[in-house]
């Protein structure tokens, strides 16, 4: 069965032959038994493409993902929004080294936190979808997939929030810790990035996507989808499981609940071409390229996030570019060598709760993936 659906798959593709598409396929398959719904990998170097599927579309129905489905990317948002940030600076329209509040003074914010450390999550400010603390502590913040305010999100799924709302919601609660003093993921971030994109173009955010990269690259499925709740078709199902009850399917969505932290609709294809383009050079000078892919700051330690993206090291010690992202029973992963010649991208659909269960699966899975096509899997 596993070695025809490979075959099947040939007529329509290039199968590159550094691949073992077969154990590949093996994989995939093993993701699906650890609880994804169903998952798509696409896989593209010198050699072609190969692109496979497992799983399923919708719960209960017949159907394999589709391979050239859309999903809602999550926080891979993140790195197309820091590369709009860093073509501003490269026109002159940004400094990087400047403070946040010269740009955004109607926000009141701390004059030490600059654009770059709110690229890097070196800023300090509040998550406003929740912190959570080594000593246990949570704090909530608004609703969201995947916290203990799950199900109000699942009731509130098609209400409209402003950017501006989430950004003072999370100026209403304390700073995790001083500018530049420390490290920690935070969605409210790249929603301030968002606006000091449009603040400085006087153009929406989607305008500027269009202009600087999906209009030159011809990314034809990628979409910033503001407050619409249509996932394009094709696309497989996402859901969401209220404690014990049914899972509710949650794929059509208002997305303006996380803004520019990840509202993003793409492909695999479409991921594939924007990271490729990204890493080899063809959207950013050579040294704002090197700043992007330069993790840490200084008397941060064991920090591999550089402006926008993941710098991971696998086991065996090669450096590749990467950032993932997933909420509300959807995910999509995306990887590429530093020269951009072999990427890999993914979708995943599942079901998503308040105790975020699927976690490991997911950690797992994209460890195993990158493991398969890249010959080393990367650092838990």
């Amino acid at each position: 069965m596993l070695i025809a659906s490979v075959a099947n798959k040939l007529d329509v593709m290039t199968v590159r032959t550094t691949l073992n598409a077969v154990a590949t396929q093996r994989v995939m398959d093993e993701i699906v038994a650890s609880g994804i719904l169903g998952l798509t990998v696409r896989v593209n170097d010198e050699q072609g493409e190969w692109v496979g599927s497992a799983g399923a579309a919708a719960l209960g129905e017949p159907g394999e993902p589709p391979v050239d489905g859309h999903v809602r990317i999550g926080s891979n948002t993140k790195t197309f929004t820091a590369t709009l940030a860093l073509q501003l600076v490269a026109e002159g329209k940004i400094d990087l080294d400047a403070p946040l509040a010269g740009y955004l003074p109607e926000f009141g914010l701390d004059e030490r936190a600059t654009v770059r450390m709110v690229l890097q999550h070196t800023s300090g400010i509040f998550n406003f979808t929740g912190e959570y603390y080594e000593d246990g502590t949570i704090v909530s913040g608004i609703a969201a997939p995947g916290t203990p305010l799950g199900g109000e999100w699942v009731a509130r799924r098609y209400e409209s929030y402003r950017p501006e709302e989430l950004v003072r919601l999370a100026l209403s609660k304390p700073a995790r810790f001083e500018p530049g003093t420390g490290w920690s993921y935070s969605n409210t971030n790249y929603v301030l990035a968002r606006l000091l994109i449009e603040k400085v173009t006087g153009r929406s955010v989607a305008e500027e996507t269009r202009r600087l990269i999906v209009g030159p690259l011809g990314l034809s499925g990628t979409v910033v989808p503001g407050t619409s709740t249509v996932l394009p078709e094709p696309h497989a199902h996402a859901y969401y499981r209220l404690g014990e009850g049914e899972p509710v399917d949650v794929t059509e969505h208002n997305p303006s609940w996380i803004s520019a932290g990840g509202d993003m609709i793409s492909t695999t294809a479409d991921l594939h071409t924007f990271i490729s383009a990204l890493t080899s050079g063809k959207l950013l000078p050579a040294p704002l390229l090197s700043e992007m892919f330069t993790p840490g700051a200084t008397g941060i330690p064991n920090m591999d996030y550089g402006l926008g993206v993941f710098v991971v090291t696998t086991e065996d010690g090669k450096t590749l570019i990467s950032h993932n992202g997933g909420a509300a029973g959807q995910a999509a992963l995306m990887y590429s060598t530093l020269d951009g010649r072999r990427t890999l991208t993914a979708a995943l659909n599942y079901v998503d709760d308040s105790d975020l269960s699927l976690a490991v699966a997911f950690q797992v899975a994209s460890q195993r993936l990158v493991g398969e096509v890249y010959g080393g899997s990367t650092p838990e």
